[in-house]
């Protein structure tokens, strides 16, 4: 009976043993699971903070230089001041060296297609002044001349140095200072324009490229939300991932305690049956013990 009950003993001992290293195993386990969806839910909810801002991000209308006839830096200052209302910081830059070895005056960061845009701000002014001031219909003729050779030079410059295929967009503009320029170009040199056009090369004015650079801006948070929702895609995607992981190891751990349960069974119904026997065997005991009295 020692031994058996040492036997039970060391039996149920090991049993235990081994059912709580299952049970802490699997309670480790089960926090890592935890501490990763924590962790996968921070990520989530740091993306989401991002889509919001990017939905709420608001630009503010700055001092925007009226129609002035200037030359010079006017046109760049107001292209600046332009750019900087419209488009966020990493949307531009300012003075940008193109692999040609030529600087532009600005470019646009847009994804391809129709990739990075390059601005021209220096428009020759002196021939549309001297047309503007021309007194008479030979000296209005020759300076009709003079701009529509002015126009195609720099059209032929722009299109040459600021559109380089697999670097920046198929076409680039050139920034008009002034409305009336535009207007006037449009009016009196629009097969110039036309083919500037053919050529990938836009004129703008102050106007239209307010309306420009409000598409742009549509593009780029465009682009930047599909980027946010990718990684949220990701991120969501690892997330069931782990939770599919959790899910598996909770029903591991589920079967452990149920093979457990049945081993605590076994071991009552033995210990049941070794107290029936020794029942049992005290009960003989007891029998015997008179017929032995009477032989003596």
């Amino acid at each position: 009976m020692e031994a058996l009950s040492d036997r039970l003993d060391q039996a149920v001992a090991a049993q235990n043993e081994r059912l709580g290293r299952t049970l802490a195993e699997s309670a480790e386990r089960t926090q890592e699971s935890a501490r990763r969806i924590h962790e996968r839910l921070a990520v989530i909810d740091a993306a989401r903070a991002n889509i919001e801002a990017l939905g709420g991000q608001v630009t503010t209308l700055a001092g925007i230089l009226g129609n002035k006839q200037a030359r010079g830096a006017f046109g760049e200052v107001q292209l600046r001041d332009m750019l900087a209302d419209r488009l966020p910081a990493e949307g531009w830059a300012w003075q940008h060296g193109l692999s040609n070895g030529t600087r532009c005056d600005a470019l646009i960061r847009l994804p391809f297609p129709p990739g990075p845009i390059a601005i021209d701000s220096k428009f020759p002014l002196e021939a549309w002044q001297a047309l503007r001031r021309a007194p008479d219909e030979a000296a209005r003729a020759a300076a009709e001349r003079r701009m529509a050779g002015d126009i195609r030079k720099h059209v032929d410059d722009v299109a040459r140095k600021y559109v380089c295929p697999g670097e920046t967009a198929e076409g680039a503009l050139i920034f008009l200072p002034s409305e009336a320029l535009h207007a006037d170009l449009h009016a009196l040199f629009g097969p110039l324009v036309a083919e500037a056009a053919r050529r990938g090369v836009y004129l703008v004015s102050p106007g239209t490229l307010w309306a420009v650079l409000g598409a742009m801006r549509a593009l780029m948070r465009d682009v930047r939300l599909r980027s946010e929702a990718q990684h949220l895609r990701r991120e969501v995607a690892r997330l069931a991932e782990e939770t599919g992981r959790l899910d598996r190891r909770v029903a591991s751990l589920k079967r452990h305690f149920a093979e457990m349960q049945t081993d605590v069974q076994g071991i009552e119904i033995t210990a049941q049956k070794i107290t029936a026997a020794g029942a049992r065997i005290e009960a003989v005991e007891l029998a015997e013990a008179p017929v032995a009295r009477a032989a003596e």
